[in-house]
């Protein structure tokens, strides 16, 4: 967000920047001349979304574009189930606007703050093994050039160009408006309980294989783990919502307010960390219930952290655990945030962390307050030791050279970059790194 003093932060306030001009464009059309404007004046410009990368995809230092008031729905095509939204959609709209259609989104991620381009252009994903990022959902998209021109990606029309817009990390040009797939409205019947974590690791692949959405926590220092298991239903399934009651209890106070005061007091008193780790692990995420899928996938996160996420091949998620879980130990940190592991199907998307590989993802947490370097950057030698592809919106600290080696189609996505953008008016010092100059 823009603060007073014209200086934007991030969500997880490891990234900001004082910009020479901030524009809030509620048309494409406002979005076009805003563009024109910056390549005439030779100021770099981007988009940024709801901040909640932890990354400096975002940064701008020359034209910030607030694509708040580009939101709401475009047009939906019931028969086909496809839906276009305008690009500054935050997720958490996206179910009110499709449910008079009988839509929803296909899968999301455990948080819904984010605007559609944002979630797409940084390769947010939720878990499930038979179901991809939400790119992957993405079957058309219209960005603003570099000229300030429409560009066009659909089926119809540039076709060949849908795997690399779908993803383009904000290097192409500037998304207006996003197709996506989407599905029949279908509920969501949630299974949330601790169990060991040895067992868990032991039955990881065959719970991946038998759910529809399967994931677990981990919280460092104990022999637990919190597991997801979401089954889809038709949307017609009987609902069991959580009681409002039972609801904030959960999510309000244990977990936001007594989180938040966790990770003060182990900030504060790290000897304390275990402990807390270990009450948190026994009273956090026992529950069963039904509901909108789009309830049941996100979560509230209000408590503030910095995140680092490696996507492995799913064959590599348990060695890379267990080396980080041994890491842990051998190093003496307090770890108060848990460990969180997702898994996601392969797909086509040229600069996915999923590209033509089916992936678990494990993701490491640090309280804001807290510096994330001395632990990241040692699981991050890890991760990369298992063939790892960090997210592009979390923190990680590889270059263009290193990253060129893990993405088959890199070069390709480099060349059409060259070519949409020669200019590099949509630079900014993170792509300057991670795509090279």
């Amino acid at each position: 967000m823009t603060r007073p003093g014209g200086v934007w932060r991030n969500w997880g306030r490891s990234e900001s920047v004082r910009p020479q001009r901030v524009e809030y464009p509620p048309t494409v059309a406002a979005v076009q001349r805003a563009v024109t404007a910056a390549a005439a004046q030779r100021l770099p410009v981007k988009a940024v979304g709801a901040g909640h990368s932890f990354t400096g995809i975002a940064v701008a230092p020359g034209v910030l574009l607030e694509l708040a008031d580009l939101s709401g729905l475009v047009s939906v095509d019931p028969d086909r189930g496809r839906a276009t939204l305008l690009a500054g959609t935050r997720l958490h709209q996206v179910p009110a606007l499709l449910a008079p259609f009988g839509l929803a989104m296909e899968n999301l991620g455990d948080i819904d703050r984010q605007s559609i381009s944002g979630a797409i252009s940084t390769g947010t994903h939720g878990t499930g093994g038979r179901f991809t990022g939400i790119a992957g959902q993405v079957v058309g998209a219209t960005l603003v050039t570099a000229t300030g021109e429409l560009l066009t990606v659909d089926e119809h029309e540039n076709p060949e160009l849908i795997p690399a817009v779908a993803l383009g990390l904000g290097a192409l040009g500037i998304l207006v408006d996003v197709t996506i797939q989407c599905v029949p409205a279908f509920v969501l019947h949630a299974v949330e309980q601790p169990e060991a974590l040895d067992d868990v690791l032991a039955a990881m692949d065959d719970r991946v294989a038998g759910a529809d959405h399967f994931e677990f926590y981990w919280f460092p220092h104990t022999d637990r783990a919190m597991t997801k298991t979401n089954t889809r239903l038709p949307e017609s399934a009987p609902r069991h919502p959580l009681a409002p009651v039972g609801k904030w209890i959960d999510d309000t106070l244990v977990g936001t307010g007594l989180h938040r005061i966790a990770c003060a007091t182990g900030k504060a008193i790290p000897a304390l960390v275990p402990p807390i780790n270990r009450l948190s692990a026994r009273i956090w995420g026992d529950r069963e219930f039904t509901d909108a899928s789009a309830r049941v996938f996100a979560t509230n996160r209000s408590v503030r952290f910095r995140e680092m996420e490696y996507a492995l091949p799913a064959a590599h998620v348990r060695p890379a655990f267990e080396a980080m879980r041994a890491l842990i130990d051998e190093r003496g940190w307090r770890i108060g945030f848990p460990v969180e592991v997702r898994f996601a199907a392969a797909d086509d998307r040229w600069l996915s962390t999923a590209h033509g590989r089916a992936s678990g993802y494990i993701a490491v947490h640090r309280y804001w307050r807290e510096d994330p370097a001395e632990y990241f950057e040692a699981v991050e030698e890890i991760m990369l030791r298992f063939e790892g592809r960090p997210h592009w919106g979390k923190m990680h600290t590889l270059g263009a050279d290193v990253l060129r080696e893990r993405y088959p189609r890199f070069d390709d996505f480099v060349a059409l970059r060259d070519r949409l953008d020669p200019e590099r008016l949509f630079r900014n010092p993170y792509l300057d790194r991670v795509l090279g100059g």
